[in-house]
């Protein structure tokens, strides 16, 4: 397994064209309520570095990975949040504000959290003192993919509000279909780690795929935040930067097995968050139906 003319070129390209689609629904104001109110960013952030480590070892250990493979699965549940999870919570009529300023302070911590959550995976899986250093250029990649394309499409919006209104439904329709030809290109690509390893670890991925948007959705929930901003903590924490955590194993461990679980997760992932986003959807759609039916 490798990096690949579709996730070094084309994927972030497809991305970054989808985020400045996202830039255009977007205003300034979006993210002055996220800092004036931080309830959303604490608690997203204590569940992606605390209790998401604690839910990826403990599927580690159920399912009875070997040590490489469980390594690889620590690995990912450290990784931040990737762009596509700005995009699902788009389509899930989440708060995209929160996914954006979650998925940049994420980025940032993952210097310091990512390397000691896999150097204590390593120890205790595999007796190993391997150093991981901070992937900085990684980091830096996310955030020109990400920032960079809102904030030119924020500008669009504030410029011209009327090309910005017209823009958002074609551009989310877009979405669903990049998306869909990216998963699509992605498994073709990686038939062959699929069917020599899903036996294996697939199981493990889509329990920890599962739990992880499970708990996302349902901390904020239980926490009394909004829905918009339990959806956008859920996409958060379900979709993880699976690009970082191959990168990381395949040129710093150096351990092509170890990239087998964000490879797999990546492809469970896209196809979870899909049917999540669509469950979502049709639930509001069908509160709204009921409400404009309930005699006043």
């Amino acid at each position: 397994m490798s990096g690949s003319l579709l996730t070094n070129v084309f994927l972030p390209l497809a991305l970054g064209a989808i985020m400045l689609g996202l830039g255009l629904s977007l205003t300034p104001a979006d993210f002055t309520r996220v800092v004036r109110y931080p309830k959303a960013v604490v608690i997203g952030l204590l569940v992606q570095m605390l209790l998401l480590t604690g839910v990826a070892f403990g599927v580690a250990w159920l399912f009875g990975l070997p040590p490489e493979l469980a390594v690889g699965l620590m690995l990912l549940a450290a990784s931040p949040g990737g762009a596509t999870a700005n995009i699902y919570s788009h389509l899930a009529r989440g708060d995209v504000a929160l996914n954006i300023t979650l998925t940049a302070i994420n980025s940032l911590l993952s210097l310091v959290v990512l390397p000691f959550i896999v150097s204590l995976a390593l120890q205790h899986f595999m007796a190993s003192d391997q150093y991981v250093p901070p992937p900085v250029r990684k980091v830096v990649e996310v955030g020109v993919i990400i920032l960079g394309p809102v904030a030119v499409g924020m500008f669009l919006r504030q410029r011209w509000p009327g090309f910005a209104a017209l823009m958002e439904r074609p551009i989310r329709l877009f979405s669903v279909l990049l998306l869909a030809v990216l998963v699509v290109a992605a498994v073709v690509q990686e038939w062959k780690t699929l069917t020599a390893y899903f036996a294996v670890v697939g199981g493990a991925c889509l329990v920890f795929n599962l739990l992880s948007m499970a708990v996302g959705y349902g901390v904020p929930l239980a926490a009394r935040l909004p829905e918009r901003q339990a959806v956008a903590i859920a996409m958060e924490i379900g979709i993880h930067n699976g690009t970082l955590a191959i990168f990381i194993a395949l040129n710093v461990l150096g351990s092509s097995t170890m990239a087998v679980p964000p490879a797999i997760y990546s492809l469970i992932m896209f196809v979870t968050a899909g049917v999540f986003a669509w469950w979502l959807t049709r639930r509001a759609r069908a509160a709204r139906a009921a409400a404009e039916t309930t005699p006043a």
